[in-house]
């Protein structure tokens, strides 16, 4: 096992502006690391410079506490899973599997044994004569992770392997890496996706980097945390528009009056709504934006609620999405309903906003702090057995 640290880690290419700004980030023994983003942002960068594949303008790298700047990528004791696959054709299952033992001049006893370990593990054990070409794509990252496992690393790093997939092997393959990690819990994962369902399923902990001006104000960490804390406690706008499907819904607004238990915001259409927010920061008249998840919004003509027109429906079975017409703020507000619900294009419904859920942002996009009583979002709950 390996704890991973970089320190103050700076990256760019020519001259252009950094990719990676001001990373700092503790990957602690045994942890599953999801690290997502919007496309451009570096993900993959930062996974290849902990590799090895990529060098660091500045700053540090310390694997199992040693730094590895000037460490060949053979000698840091990780193994990288590609997107790609990167499987030798000519070479069966057995073979490439093999090939990394071999080249460490593993004897014969010990390779035979990890590779049929493995192999185990991921259902492959009938397919070691084949050649690549005679498998499917699940079964080609199989592959590929095999190869990975059987070097006994102390990091595993993962650069969007199940990008390649269709939906079924997506989550069968997705099963399968969780399998891996707590079966070879003694190693450390660091994963790259920009699929928040596999950010949200498989993280320990999550790391959201930024890209364009809000990179260039905050540096490349958005925020890092548990999947249901990032999720429910955002810290900022960008943080709460990316994690989640459908995205959460934002309201321009001005702040019209504020206590440590609420806040009072004038929406856009004239009427004002509360928030359980902690908003005593900001002065009156300050614009900001409130914020709410489509499952958390419901129908129906209560206290706080905007009057929308239906634009379109996805009827999924296990529920339905409406998409409301925003006026002119762009993109539609979506509600979660209940799979049997039902409402046509051009009707009028009234959205209810939850004064407890409800997320209030500054104008530099900033969250204020809810004061919502919530559980411990970094723990995880047990599922009580029926009576």
């Amino acid at each position: 096992m390996a704890r991973i640290e970089l320190r103050d880690v700076f990256k760019s290419y020519g001259n252009h502006a950094h990719v990676i700004r001001d990373v700092n980030l503790d990957i602690g023994n045994n942890e599953f690391c999801v690290i997502v983003g919007p496309s451009g942002c570096g993900k993959s960068t930062l996974l290849r410079m902990i590799a090895g594949l990529e060098t660091m303008d500045s700053g540090d790298c310390l694997i199992g506490g040693q730094r590895m700047n000037d460490v060949a990528p053979a000698q840091r004791g990780v193994s990288m899973v590609f997107q790609s696959y990167a499987l030798f054709p000519h070479m069966t299952v057995f073979e490439n599997m093999a090939f990394g033992l071999r080249l460490s001049k593993v004897p014969i006893d010990q390779i035979m044994q990890r590779v049929g370990e493995a192999a185990r593990i991921l259902q492959l054990s009938n397919l070691l004569d084949r050649l690549p070409k005679a498998l499917s794509g699940g079964q080609k990252q199989r592959v590929a992770i095999g190869r990975a496992i059987v070097r006994e690393p102390g990091v595993f790093l993962f650069d969007e392997p199940l990008s390649n997939l269709d939906a079924a092997l997506r989550v069968q393959t997705r099963f399968e890496i969780a399998k891996i990690h707590r079966d070879f819990g003694r190693a450390s994962t660091v994963y790259v996706t920009h699929d928040q369902v596999e950010a949200m399923t498989l993280a320990d902990r999550i790391v959201l980097l930024n890209t364009g001006e809000a990179l260039a104000r905050d540096g490349s960490v958005a925020q890092c945390g548990t999947p249901l804390e990032l999720y429910h406690r955002p810290c900022n706008q960008f943080v709460a528009g990316f994690i989640g499907s459908p995205k959460m819904n934002f309201f321009p607004g001005t702040l019209v009056s504020a206590t440590a238990e609420c806040a009072q915001v004038q929406l856009a259409q004239g009427i004002v709504v509360q928030a359980r927010v902690n908003a005593l920061s900001l002065p009156e008249g300050s614009a900001v934006t409130l914020g709410l998840r489509p499952e958390d919004a419901s129908v129906g003509h209560q206290v706080q609620h905007l009057t929308c027109t239906v634009q379109w429906q996805e009827r999924l079975g296990e529920s339905t999405y409406l998409y409301l017409d925003s006026g002119s703020s762009g993109n539609p507000w979506v509600l979660k309903t209940a799979g049997n619900s039902f409402a046509r294009t051009g009707e009028h419904i009234a959205m209810t906003l939850p004064a407890h859920h409800l997320h209030v942002f500054d104008s530099l996009g900033r969250a204020m702090h809810r004061t919502v009583a919530n559980q411990d979002l970094s723990l995880s709950k047990p599922v009580s057995n029926a009576a």
